[in-house]
């Protein structure tokens, strides 16, 4: 059901005083605004994972913002890049170096459950064909072949817990499943606490790595891929039901009371407003209803864009510019896909840094993000500038 009571908790002004976001566009903010404004078809490979395109990060310096080769080591692709964003949105922040700052920080991570280990997936398959004692020989190959790490990879708390460990980011923190519902959930329950005076600070966002060839699988069973080439989100009808164009991309953002922002000297790039989100049974007409519906909790009046999460999926992506043009009459509509792709649980959250980083450099005085997931959930968020 839909959350108006977000609205009433209100009692402190939230800002937005640092971005961290990695994606095929590049890093950092300039990248995104850049990419933003060019509005070039974004970076894309056609041919790892034909006939599906994916859009794959931008090549990284690691070291930059993870230092320990044993660290990056350790983690998987999705990991590395939401570490990475979130050193990007501590500098950001300026706070990169303030171990009192970070010690005090609390953290929510909206991310899926991991990566397989292909190679050792394909030899225990491989094997299990020639042998006649399958029982033992699987023992045999999860002792010695997996990493001891390899289980609570699958978990999407390990981020969280590699952020505390590189960053020392050691306040508590909690983490969101749920695709793409679960980014808007991050940045409802980040907002909602520091809103309410339960605490001062939050970081909040997620990583997804879509260069993977399991999560191709996984969609695909579901009808959802964009193949066999990238087109613009919202010209994705007309031969089927569309289908979405996955990225790899990280996205974090900082966020402070404001009194607290102003006390430390911090600019505030732009102020995050109380979070709408609804998760409403999905018939003809349900995702427009709840959109407009949603639009008006969030408080949205004049905004300069409407930055859609869409996925790609023509049958939603026409009720929700219907929603949104019930709402909001004559809106501007940019898809964030056409940017970054479909980063899944980081949609929200990177609508939300993106519309913050306009607000900041002047581009816009009011942003409004959507996002509606492909199986569940609905969500706006509005971003104003300071």
């Amino acid at each position: 059901m839909s959350r108006p009571q977000a609205r009433d908790v209100q009692a402190r002004d939230v800002v937005v005083t640092g971005i961290g976001l990695v994606s095929c566009a590049g890093e950092g903010i300039e990248a995104h605004l850049s990419a933003f404004a060019s509005h070039a078809p974004p970076r894309t490979d056609a041919e790892t994972f034909a006939p599906y395109p994916v859009h794959p990060v931008a090549p990284l310096a690691l070291d930059a913002q993870i230092p320990k080769k044993s660290d990056q080591r350790q983690m998987e692709g999705w990991q590395r890049l939401g570490v990475y964003a979130a050193g990007l949105a501590l500098d950001s922040a300026g706070v990169k170096d303030d171990a009192g700052f970070k010690s005090a920080l609390p953290l929510v991570v909206a991310a899926g459950g991991g990566e397989r280990d292909y190679a050792v997936d394909g030899a225990i398959l491989t094997g299990l064909r020639g042998t006649n004692e399958a029982g033992a020989f699987l023992n045999e190959r999860l002792l010695n072949d997996l990493r001891p790490t390899l289980f609570l990879a699958q978990l999407s708390n390990l981020l969280a817990g590699n952020i505390s460990i590189v960053h020392g980011v050691t306040g508590a923190s909690r983490t969101f499943m749920g695709e793409e519902s679960s980014g808007v959930d991050a940045l409802r329950i980040a907002h909602a606490r520091i809103a309410s005076g339960q605490v001062e600070t939050m970081m909040v966002g997620g990583s997804y790595n879509a260069e993977r060839p399991d999560v191709m699988v996984i969609h695909e069973m579901g009808g959802f891929l964009l193949k066999p080439a990238y087109r613009p989100v919202f010209e994705r009808g007309g031969d089927g039901n569309g289908g979405f164009v996955l990225g790899s991309a990280a996205a974090f953002l900082v966020l402070e009371a404001a009194e607290h922002a102003a006390a430390r000297g911090a600019r505030a790039l732009a102020r995050l407003m109380p979070v709408a989100n609804d998760r409403v049974a999905r018939a003809p007409g349900s995702v427009q209803a709840s959109l407009t519906r949603l639009i008006g909790e969030a408080g949205v009046e004049r905004p300069d864009v409407v930055l859609s999460g869409a996925t790609g999926l023509s049958d939603l992506a026409a009720e929700e510019i219907a929603g949104i043009h019930a709402a909001l009459p004559g809106a501007g509509i940019r898809a964030t896909g056409d940017v970054v792709g479909h980063p899944m649980e980081v949609a929200a959250p990177f609508g939300a840094a993106l519309a913050a980083a306009l607000c900041a450099v002047g581009s816009a005085r009011e942003v409004a993000v959507t996002s509606v997931g492909h199986r569940r959930g609905e969500g706006v968020i509005r971003v104003v500038k300071v």
